[in-house]
């Protein structure tokens, strides 16, 4: 009866104000007895509302921020509803017109706020397509079904898991009604010591006997029961109840006061693994600690790929380009033991080429971009110029770091972030972004979910957030619950203490000086296994770690992670060391693989194998497509302002890294980086299969590659031997080159020209990296 008693009637009162609206626009009256007759409903309805209420509040003892704001809007509403019959008795029109925009402003609001009680905050979200509401359970084995049939005791990864399933069961269903923002009968399920304690009916949770615990007796009513629980929204499924009972069967585990957290936490310190010994034709550390990975897995090792498939991938990987025709023919021919590593170092030392390659990943991870959100009205600074001569110069990693964090004019672009133009949520000004980003970027966590509210996916809170943004502001800040002001300020302090302490009462310049000198020591593992993971990533397909902005997350191979940081920064955070180390070992030379579905890369049961095949980024595939038939860019189209004066282009066409972005590279996968970018889909989409049909960009260029293609290649088979050779660098085999000449004719035409190259730029072999 609640929504026809209360809702309905209240919500008359929006219908009362449109007919006023249209009364008022027709300059008519002739609405004038139902308006009235709406608003008397609305009004007496809004009186029942707020008294019963009232009443309803002290019966439950509903609290919290939430209540307090659902409380007396609706009592707002109520007043500013009477004060309207008021005017309308007195035939004020204007001033009931006024007031009756307003009363239905206060409905809307009193009843988000209202929803957010009944639902939790996620009412709106949870439904929407993608939601959380929105989801089927898994099917099949979850993460956690060990629990439903284990019945020995648990080791400490079981723990672990069963942990984080039963924090984020009470998250999604409990915290609404028993959390810190509204504490429903004196109950809070949002800490050990409060399920401990109980609520004003005493404890709800017994370890080990769930049979006498009052939350499994109160999740297992029916749902009509008035003591059922929860009362309202979406019931537990079958197979929360049974985790939760298991959980409390087990004794209720939760981590004692001497754990940071019952999620895993990685360590921060570095850590230096014992290389295994050498076995066979394994020497190199890379390939020993995958080898004891792959005995542990029963793993066999494949053939390393040949010649030709291994200086495309490399040529890729390293300066983003397709390797010269010649350049593959010689590489085949040439005898040396050692050519891939020689090939490895003469590609590394082509340093403006390896810098507008490695333009992408960076400007993706610290969203610098040429144009966009910001850029007008001076509320963002691009880092171009200094982003561009790092990498040209290979500037160590600790120095890159330090210059981003406690930047000059040059680098602040990155902590200084978007300052958007309006009003926005307080866990987007500036400083937020700043941590937020630093966070993300340089030490693989996420701060976003703790810089509205405590998480619910990792134990940061939200005083943490603040803490580190306060390193970047100029002023403390006061600490925003979910964008609501708590009347706190938070204090000034690192992610990771045990790195050092902050001066709360120095100027921003000597906090962002002593961030910085703080997170670029050598003892700081976690900076150096977080961007050690991240080329993995890039050359490999997939992280040791993934996501690689979750870097308390198990890896695959620990001692390789930890190898690989120790490593790097023992050959002084060199990161073409590093690059080097990865493309010339066996393992970045087995055989590339696939998956079947593309969350299986994510999935927790993952086995290394090689390479995961990947798709050309967006800004491959338009210089693949410039080498191997026509120029996507010309030079015009470089960003020249942002890059050093003495630094022009070593080929004919502009690279895609250094172009502003258009819907051709966004078709394909360029991010519009107003937000951080570490990873890019390698699936391709509905988007980028229209704009490769019928895109103007990509079609263009086909047009204008085809006139001189056409008069340069007079005949059919010259013409297909050279575009097989740029393109997939081979010759072409005799049934492509039947089907290349029915698409050509007899003479070439641009018209048939244009359809070869653009069924070549389809293929696998050009579109994927094996």
């Amino acid at each position: 009866m609640h929504p026809l008693l209360v809702h309905f009637p209240i919500g008359l009162l929006c219908v009362a104000l449109l007919l006023e609206i249209l009364d008022w626009k027709r300059k008519s009256g002739a609405l004038r007895d139902a308006i009235s007759i709406l608003t008397w409903v609305g009004a007496f309805s809004a009186v029942f509302a707020v008294v019963f209420g009232l009443m309803l509040a002290d019966s439950e003892d509903a609290s919290g921020q939430t209540f307090n704001i659902h409380k007396w809007s609706g009592i707002a509403t109520m007043t500013l509803t009477v004060v309207a019959l008021f005017a309308l008795k007195a035939k004020n029109r204007a001033i009931f017109r006024s007031l009756l925009f307003c009363t239905v402003f206060g409905v809307s609001f009193a009843g988000h706020y209202g929803a957010m009680l009944t639902h939790g905050d996620d009412y709106l979200s949870s439904v929407l397509p993608g939601g959380a509401g929105g989801t089927k359970e898994p099917e099949g084995e979850t993460e956690a079904d060990f629990v439903l049939t284990n019945n020995g005791a648990l080791n400490p990864q079981q723990v672990q898991e069963l942990n984080i399933e039963v924090r984020t069961i009470l998250a999604h269903n409990c915290y609404s009604c028993h959390s810190e923002t509204k504490t429903k009968g004196d109950l809070r399920l949002d800490s050990k010591d409060a399920i401990m304690k109980g609520g004003e009916d005493g404890v709800v949770v017994i370890p080990n006997h769930p049979d006498k615990s009052e939350l499994i007796r109160r999740i297992s009513l029916p749902k009509g029961d008035k003591e059922a629980m929860p009362t309202k929204g979406k019931r537990l499924s079958e197979r929360e109840i049974k985790v939760l009972t298991y959980w409390i069967e087990k004794g209720a585990l939760w981590p004692d006061g001497k754990q940071k957290s019952i999620y895993r936490v990685a360590e921060l310190e570095p850590r230096m693994p014992t290389v295994p010994a050498p076995t066979g034709d394994l020497t190199k550390p890379v390939d020993l600690f995958v080898n004891a990975y792959f005995q542990k897995n029963k793993i066999a090792w494949k053939p390393v790929v040949d010649d030709r498939t291994y200086i495309r991938r490399v040529y890729l990987d390293v300066i983003g380009l397709l390797p010269p025709p010649e350049k593959i023919s010689a590489f085949i021919a040439d005898s040396r033991p050692d050519k891939r590593e020689i090939l490895a170092k003469e590609l590394l030392s082509r340093n403006d080429d390896y810098a507008q390659h490695w333009m992408t990943f960076w400007n993706d991870a610290l969203r610098n971009d040429y144009s966009g959100t910001g850029y007008i009205t001076g509320g963002r600074f691009d880092i171009t110029k200094w982003l561009y001569t790092s990498l040209q110069d290979n500037k160590p990693y600790n120095f890159f770091v330090k210059e981003l964090i406690s930047p000059d004019k040059a680098s602040e672009g990155f902590i200084k972030g978007i300052k958007w133009r309006g009003t926005i949520n307080s866990s987007q000004r500036t400083e937020m972004q700043a941590a937020q980003n630093v966070a993300q970027v340089m030490l693989g966590l996420n701060l976003k979910c703790a810089s509205c509210h405590d998480s619910f996916i990792s134990d940061w809170k939200l005083a943490d957030s603040y803490a580190f943004a306060n390193i970047f502001a100029d002023t403390l800040l006061e600490i925003n619950r979910c964008d609501k002001p708590t009347g706190k300020i938070a204090g000034t302090k690192i992610l990771f203490p045990e790195l050092g302490e902050i001066s709360v009462n120095a100027s921003t310049e000597k906090r962002l000086r002593q961030l910085a000198d703080f997170l670029v020591q050598p003892k700081d593992g976690r900076l150096y296994r977080t961007v050690s993971n991240r080329v993995w990533a890039q050359l490999l397909g997939r992280g040791i770690v993934e996501p690689v902005d979750a870097m308390d997350n198990v890896p695959w191979s620990e001692d390789l992670l930890d190898w690989l940081a120790s490593d790097f920064v023992a050959n002084g955070y060199d990161m073409k060391k590093l690059i080097f180390t990865i493309v010339t070992s066996k393992t970045y030379q087995l055989p590339s693989t696939s998956v079947k579905e593309a969350q299986d890369i994510m999935a927790n049961n993952y086995k290394f194998t090689g390479m995961v095949r990947k798709r050309l980024s967006a800004e491959q595939f338009s210089d693949a497509i410039s080498v191997a038939f026509s120029p996507m860019y010309a030079d015009s189209a470089i960003v020249y302002k942002r890059l050093p004066e003495d630094i022009k282009p070593k080929l004919p066409f502009a690279r895609a890294a250094l172009v502003k972005n258009d819907p051709f590279l966004t078709s394909l996968g360029r991010p519009n980086r107003e937000t951080v970018s570490t990873s890019r889909t390698s699936q391709a989409n509905l988007l980028q299969a229209l704009e490769l049909t019928n895109g103007s960009k990509f079609t263009q260029t086909l047009k204008e590659g085809a006139k001189n293609w056409k008069t340069k290649y007079p005949t059919s088979d010259s013409l297909v031997t050279e575009l097989y050779q740029k393109a997939l660098g081979r010759t072409p085999l005799p049934k492509e080159i039947a089907a290349a000449k029915k698409i050509l004719g007899p003479v070439p035409s641009e018209e048939g020209i244009q359809d070869l190259v653009w069924a070549i730029a389809l293929v696998p072999e050009f579109q994927l990296i094996y």
